[in-house]
């Protein structure tokens, strides 16, 4: 089993770091790492940890962020281009993200960083209902991964992996489709709307038919 989590409490995570034979620092809390839309600043505490450990790490990207700005988080957490370090992690949102991912992986494709790529169509797709409770409808989330997919195809760049929330629990947090009534007694939720066991299922497959046509790597970085 593998662990993978957002580095977000850094006095957690720097109690559990640990060195190898080789001097190496890893972290012993998970074995990727990664840093939020919201704590991937340059000059931040949260990209400072990750360039101080081993592991492989990523970094979630919103559609707000510049190619300079990635660029430059890419220059931090993998200075080497060491394949299997960086994980790029989209976060878009349905709308966004054919106008905001391909400029991004196109400036990472030429800077010849070899990441890897995968989709969270999830927190790129949190809306707010009337209540004020927060809600995400699966039609969007096939979107922006069907969307993901083709431009990354078009950048001649590998689709690697998806990011979701889900539960097998009996709980009702997402919608269908934009309009439809999430009511409150079936979320039990703390935190973000996650798909149920029966919409996850029907996203798989929904999407698996997409992801087995997209084609491989094609000759660049990525």
């Amino acid at each position: 089993m593998w662990i993978g989590h957002e580095a977000l409490v850094l006095d957690y995570e720097e109690s559990l770091v640990r060195p190898d034979d080789a001097g190496r620092w890893y972290s012993a809390s998970a074995h990727l790492l990664w840093v939020g839309e919201r704590t991937r600043r340059p000059d931040g505490a949260h990209v400072d940890f990750l360039t101080g450990i081993a592991n492989p790490v990523a970094c979630k990207v919103g559609p707000n962020a510049s190619p300079d700005d990635l660029l430059t988080v890419c220059g931090l957490l993998d200075p080497d281009r060491t394949p299997g370090r960086l994980t790029l992690i989209p976060r878009m949102g349905a709308e966004a993200v054919w106008t905001s991912l391909p400029p991004l992986v196109r400036a990472v494709q030429q800077a010849g960083h070899p990441v890897a790529w995968v989709c969270d169509p999830m927190h790129g797709n949190t809306v707010v209902d009337p209540a004020g409770r927060k809600v995400r409808y699966l039609s969007s989330i096939v979107a922006e991964l069907v969307g993901f997919v083709e431009v990354l195809s078009a950048e001649d760049a590998w689709a690697g992996g998806i990011h979701v929330e889900m539960t097998g629990a009996d709980v009702l947090e997402c919608g269908e489709r934009p309009g439809d009534v999430v009511p409150a007694h079936r979320s039990t939720t703390l935190c973000d709307p996650r798909l149920n066991a029966a919409q996850a299922i029907q996203f798989a497959r929904q999407v698996a038919p997409v992801l087995g046509a997209a084609p491989r790597v094609r000759g660049r970085a990525g």
